[in-house]
């Protein structure tokens, strides 16, 4: 796991779709829906024409994916689980 050291260094605090989208290994175009439907929290940029600009914090994405890793591992544990 990152330091907050680590981050500061590596990461910029607020992150593009695109970096988004690198990091959870999906098309941008899901993150970007994600956002629109509220499964991810985000801040919307001022904008000119119809494409939103949007960023997102890397607190939020860590999040994300702290949350991904322990259902997961929940998920996997009541599957293991012997049938007696």
């Amino acid at each position: 796991m990152m330091t907050h050291d680590d981050h500061d260094m590596t990461y910029p605090s607020l992150l593009t779709i695109g970096q988004v989208a690198s990091r959870l290994r999906v098309d941008p175009t899901t993150v970007r829906r994600w956002i629109e439907r509220g499964a991810l929290e985000a801040i919307c940029l001022p904008h000119r024409g119809k494409r939103k600009s949007y960023r997102v914090a890397f607190a939020t994405l860590e999040t994300l994916l702290q949350e991904t890793r322990l259902q997961s591992l929940s998920s996997h544990h009541e599957r293991s689980k012997p049938s007696c």
